[in-house]
């Protein structure tokens, strides 16, 4: 794939990483580095167009919004607490499937007029879910081992990603209310999408014929 301009793509380690390299490799860009063992943070790619940065999931939003990345790989879980107003996000990858889920204990008993608290890392959506049903909640806001809230007496439920399930089931835990269906999408920085159009309708086409072929 020939570009005719520089493009930067903001990418997060781990699973995410990892699902979307072979998407990327059909596009004809791989890292020369490999990312889980070298500490640079800019990677050089197969197309000396294309540069990664490896940044935190949270933040690829942020790096794509502003510009410094043109852009980015993002779960659909980061992008709804992001608000994403400043995105497009233009190809679903089918990558890092999940749903973002409510959960508790069995049989929980009604609160009756008091005030339920949920634990979780994802506010906004928490807080939009809970809202659309006329239910007020207080949200604890946590950064992880969210299952050992409502153990311990923090919380009542959890709002939490969930994949197999097998985490909340080892924790005495079961999915209660379906929020939304995660995966990670492409997004495109909107003054790149102008400026740069041409580059990365090539590279979002490419794309977009890989995960055809994966889905087929």
């Amino acid at each position: 794939m020939n570009l005719n301009v520089p493009l930067t793509i903001a990418l997060s380690k781990g699973r995410i990483f990892d699902q979307a390299l072979p998407l990327l490799a059909h596009a004809g860009i791989e890292p020369r580095d490999d990312p889980e063992t070298s500490r640079k943070l800019i990677l050089e790619t197969s197309n000396p167009r294309v540069k990664f940065v490896i940044i935190r999931a949270s933040d690829v939003p942020t790096y794509v919004e502003y510009g410094a990345a043109d852009l980015g790989v993002a779960g659909k879980d980061v992008l709804l607490e992001h608000g994403g107003d400043g995105l497009y996000e233009p190809l679903d990858l089918g990558i890092a499937r999940c749903r973002l889920m409510v959960a508790g204990r069995p049989g929980m008993p009604e609160p009756g007029t008091r005030r339920l608290r949920v634990a979780t890392k994802y506010v906004r959506s928490a807080e939009r879910h809970f809202a659309a049903k006329g239910q007020q909640v207080e949200i604890i806001k946590l950064y992880g081992s969210m299952e050992l809230a409502p153990l311990v007496g923090l919380a009542d439920l959890i709002v939490d990603l969930v994949e197999s399930g097998n985490t909340l089931k080892a924790n005495g835990l079961v999915p209660l209310e379906h929020i939304a269906d995660i995966s990670s999408r492409l997004v495109v920085n909107k003054a790149a999408w102008k400026m740069k159009h041409e580059a990365v309708t090539a590279l979002l086409e490419a794309l977009r014929a890989a995960v055809s072929e994966r889905g087929a």
